[in-house]
């Protein structure tokens, strides 16, 4: 395995991983990011697709934003939700290509 010139993390970086894979670990979550992969998304679009309910989509969208895995833009009275930004959609990707190739 190459690890380049990844140099070892401090420890306040390791803290911010384990933050940030904890966001990774609840299955409302991903399905809102996979969801999200194919573009943005409004709560109702989110619900709709994924059977959950509203609030429970908007709980969960908040706490994907304060981990800055999403963002949203408003359009009048609605937000859309989308991916933060390509490292997100690389997690993900390669959490997928992890798990399909056993």
């Amino acid at each position: 395995m190459d690890t380049g010139s990844l140099k070892y993390p401090d420890g306040e970086e390791i803290y911010d991983c384990s933050e940030l894979f904890k966001l990774f670990g609840d299955v409302s979550r991903l399905n809102i990011l996979c969801a999200l992969i194919g573009g943005e998304r409004c709560v109702e679009d989110l619900t709709e697709a994924l059977n959950i309910s509203q609030s429970a989509v908007s709980h969960q969208l908040r706490i994907l934003k304060t981990g800055r895995l999403v963002k949203g833009r408003r359009d009048g009275k609605r937000v859309y939700y989308s991916l933060a930004d390509d490292h997100v959609y690389s997690m993900m990707r390669q959490a997928l290509e992890h798990v399909r190739e056993a």
